[in-house]
């Protein structure tokens, strides 16, 4: 049953007297997320307009030659970045394949790591291997796999990756960050309620669910890559904002290497999405509980960030900041249409 999941979306109109006189009326969608009840805005008025720095693929920034100032890049990774303790690796570092991962030197909390998932210091949007982010994803969650080992009470994990200044990140060089908490994140803590209470409430998965109704609809779903099923967020907090869900699967643990696979493969394909969109940043994220609960599944998240290019406007406002509504420009199912092809 997924009484509890509502798809709410209200038309709002903004009327005023234009610059020729004439009256005007500007459409708005106000979405609500069924999953965390936040809300966001579509303001559709804003679809045709054409954002700077965005005509085509900005030019790589200008330090992606310079790899021998980069910490991350081989051979000066092995002396410019820490090592973990023992109890975790003995060597200090973690490999696989292609993939080194290392403690993060201004770690953000507990468990704190780094996977790189390419030898090359600077890779363009939609151009990484499959293979490297594969290498990189079982490189993370053999990280975390030795955490709940040593501290079974850090059970808040994420892997996440900020592509680019613009999204966030402080080095060009390309990697994933990895985190375990004891401490859940806001994101962490508001799923896990809203999980539970949905699943108390009607006896099922609220992602599943979720999914179902997606699925059903048609408008917003793309498509599958293995068991990963993806989809345009229905009220984004992001623009171009796509879901992939792993329906059933609650913990990283249960996750086969085909698994972590078909998720590094649906990663790649919406990186060549926004690249056909001329778009060069973007955030990505999986979070997890590994409590034990059967209510969380599991759910990646990828959006695009302001390009990183000279007089390109920020896509976080005052309004997104100070007031927590998300404002994009375009529909989901409009998102959803652009994705499909990289789905074929």
């Amino acid at each position: 049953m997924d009484q509890g999941l509502i798809f709410a979306n209200e038309v709002v109109k903004a009327r005023f007297i234009a610059p020729n006189g004439k009256v005007e009326e500007k459409i708005i969608e106000v979405r609500t997320n069924p999953i965390t009840l936040r809300s966001s805005r579509v303001t559709l008025s804003r679809v045709s307009e054409k954002e700077k720095g965005t005509a085509s693929l900005p030019s790589p920034p200008p330090d992606a030659a310079r790899s021998e100032e980069c910490p991350f890049c081989r051979p000066q990774v092995m002396t410019r970045t820490p090592r973990c303790l023992e109890t975790l690796s003995p060597s200090g570092r973690l490999v696989r394949g292609s993939s080194l991962l290392f403690p993060n030197l201004f770690p953000y909390g507990r468990y704190s790591a780094v996977s790189l998932f390419d030898d090359n210091h600077f890779v363009e949007i939609g151009k990484a291997s499959v293979q490297t982010y594969h290498d990189s994803l079982l490189n993370s969650a053999d990280y975390l796999g030795r955490i709940v080992q040593c501290d079974p009470q850090a059970v808040y994990w994420a892997i996440t990756q900020n592509h680019l200044p613009s999204a966030g990140g402080s080095l060009l060089h390309p990697h994933l960050q990895v985190h375990a908490e004891r401490i859940p994140s806001n994101h962490h803590r508001t799923l896990l309620q809203r999980a539970s209470q949905y699943q108390s409430t009607t006896g099922s998965r609220i992602f599943s669910d979720y999914l179902r109704r997606e699925q059903e609809d048609g408008s917003r779903y793309i498509g599958n890559t293995g068991s990963w099923q993806w989809m345009a967020a229905f009220a984004p907090e992001g623009f171009y904002e796509i879901w992939g869900i792993l329906p059933g699967c609650t913990s990283f643990l249960d996750l086969s290497e085909k698994d972590w696979l078909h998720l590094a493969l649906g990663m790649i394909r919406t990186q060549k999405l926004y690249r056909s969109l001329c778009r060069n940043g973007y955030n990505f994220g999986l979070l997890v509980i590994e409590d034990g609960n059967d209510c969380l599944e599991l759910r990646a998240v990828m959006l695009v960030r302001s390009n990183f290019a000279p007089w390109v406007r920020n896509d976080h406002t005052g309004y997104e900041v100070m007031l927590g509504d998300m404002a994009t420009f375009v529909q989901p199912e409009e998102t959803a249409r652009l994705a499909r092809e990289f789905w074929q």
